[in-house]
């Protein structure tokens, strides 16, 4: 059965096939196919992976490039700068920099950017791989929980990143000194940190230095840690001779600090972040003991005052009780003379235990007590004194001492600030004895002792003239005959000549009557009856007998 409208087959006649035509592609298409893969696999990749865009200002572009310059993280490519532009005021220029996806942190407000190239600093030489690479920027995420996209760079890399363990302190100085950033901080000589910035403290009156002190040594800074500034070197001639101390040849050169805690202090408590010290000239200051609250006093002298500068010392029984903070003129009306007014700060807490044993008498130090105990204590003698440190400078300082039998002296315990009475300086009372030796000296008869003198002279000219014209000729001749007379007695007892032969034979018969007269005397002391009967044959001396028979044998001869 056929279809409708369809005409019908013969019978035994089959219907030819129908072929369907292929879709053939050329081998040449498959290369720009698979570039074209690439290109779009590139495309996702960049899409999937770009992350913000942010902004960074530096004063200038040195060593940037667009399209070429990376941004990196512990030299990990996190970002690219894409654009270079400069600002319309013509004062800094902006950077473009595209970030990685995974470089959101960065946009924290507090993440920082600076440019890494070559620098000599106190530290060394840093950023010497960029030689080769060129230059690009370092970056630091911050912990901010607020992002933003404009971002002002540093000009320095900073001394720490927010990676590093450690604490942050900050110190107060008058003054920088040789301190900068990257200074060295020590502690036993061994460095634990540094100092990473600086600025001048709010009431314009100091300088804030913020240090870094790496863990796990940051556990060492307890609240009664001291620090003091332990640049250059430290020079101190004392009792035991001279003293150099430096805590290493960087100190010298770049300024470092050192810090360590009193061993008299009981607080081991760590301090925490943050905490606000006091930075000390020196070590010895450092570790002073508190010196509790500050009185200024007010001295005046009547002498000059060279040598006494501001900071000497002000001492009491030897002990350091304060310094000199102003050397100024007065004029006195009545007098018509320049008193000079010394200020000084003391600590009465600096005496220890006496000013313990005071305050318990005295009770609380306040205004009203202070003056009625310096008013006592000039009462008993109290003066101030300006006296010698150092003979080869002239330096001077002031010795507050109780002077014996020191004149009573009108004290005003109304004045403020108190004002110690004064008695001339050591060096002063050399001078006065020095003045009265030349008065004495001066009013000598110089001019009558002169003249005696002179007289003395010409007397003494004289004499000496008569002593060369008279007696010296006389004095040669005497000389020149006792010469010829040594002569003569030398060549009359030669070894060979008759008067030293008849001179030993003289000698030799002395020496024999010597003999018989020891002789005579022994037989006298055994027979002291011989003095009245005489001497009998038998009882004659043996030098007696000797010399009979003697006799008898050149007689018999």
């Amino acid at each position: 059965m056929t279809e409708q409208g369809q005409p019908a087959e013969p019978a035994g006649v089959t219907a030819p096939a129908v072929r369907k035509r292929r879709f053939n592609v050329s081998l040449v298409w498959l290369v720009p196919i698979a570039a074209a893969l690439v290109g779009l696999s590139m495309l996702v990749h960049d899409s999937l992976s770009a992350g913000p865009t942010i902004n960074i200002q530096f004063q200038t572009a040195e060593g940037l490039e667009a399209n070429k310059t990376q941004v990196k993280y512990k030299n990990v490519v996190i970002g690219r700068v894409t654009d270079i532009e400069l600002a319309p005021d013509r004062s800094h220029v902006v950077a473009s920099v595209a970030l990685n996806a995974s470089a959101q942190a960065f946009t924290a407000a507090d993440s920082t950017f600076w440019v890494v190239r070559p620098r000599i600093g106190a530290q060394g030489v840093s950023g010497v791989d960029t030689l080769l690479s060129g230059a690009f920027i370092g970056a630091d995420a911050g912990s901010a929980q607020d992002s933003r996209k404009d971002f002002v760079g540093l000009e320095t890399p900073p001394a720490i990143t927010y990676g590093e363990r450690g604490r942050r302190f900050t110190l107060r100085t008058e003054d920088l000194g040789s301190l900068d950033i990257g200074s060295p901080v020590y502690y036993r000589r061994i460095q634990v940190g540094q100092v990473i910035s600086y600025e001048l403290a709010e009431d314009g009156k100091g300088v804030d230095v913020e240090i870094f002190v790496n863990a796990p040594n940051d556990q060492y800074v307890t609240t009664d840690s001291r620090f003091w500034n332990a640049s250059g070197v430290d020079v101190s001639l004392g009792a035991n001779g001279l003293k150099v101390n430096t805590q290493s040849v960087s100190a010298i050169l770049a300024g470092g600090i050192a810090f360590v805690e009193p061993r008299w202090s009981p607080d081991n408590t760590a301090a925490p972040e943050h905490a606000k010290f006091e930075l000390y000239d020196d070590q010895e200051s450092a570790l002073a003991p508190p010196d509790g609250e500050p009185r200024y006093i007010r001295m005046r002298f009547d002498q000059a005052l060279r040598g006494l500068a501001v900071n000497a010392p002000v001492e009491f029984h030897g002990v350091n009780l304060g310094r000199v903070v102003s050397v100024d003129l007065d004029y006195d009306l009545d007098k018509k003379t320049f008193p000079t007014m010394v200020g000084a700060v003391i600590y009465p807490a600096r005496l220890g235990k006496a000013h313990e044993k005071i305050l318990s008498q005295w009770g609380a130090e306040d205004d009203e007590r202070s003056a009625q105990l310096m008013a006592a204590f000039v009462k008993q003698g109290l003066r101030a004194q300006a006296r010698t440190a150092n003979l080869i400078t002239g330096q001077l300082y002031i010795s507050l001492d109780f002077v014996p039998k020191a004149p009573p002296v009108a004290f005003d315990m109304a004045a403020r600030p108190l004002q110690v009475p004064t008695v001339p300086g050591s060096l002063d009372k050399l001078q006065e004895q020095l003045q009265a030796m030349v008065d004495k000296f001066s009013k000598l008869p110089l001019d009558q002792i002169a003249n005696n003198l002179n007289g003395s002279l010409s007397e003494m000219s004289k004499t000496l003239q008569q002593v060369n014209t008279s007696m010296l000729p006389q004095l040669n001749d005497t000389l020149a005959q006792t010469r010829k007379t040594l002569a003569a007695a030398e060549q009359t007892l030669g070894e060979d000549s008759p008067q030293r032969q008849q001179l030993g034979d003289a000698l030799g018969e002395v020496e024999r009557t010597a003999k018989s007269v020891r002789a005579l005397t022994d037989y006298l002391g055994r027979h002291p009856e011989a003095l009245i009967r005489g001497r009998t044959r038998e009882g004659q001396p043996d030098a007696y007998r000797s010399t009979t028979s003697t006799s008898r044998e050149s007689e018999a001869r």
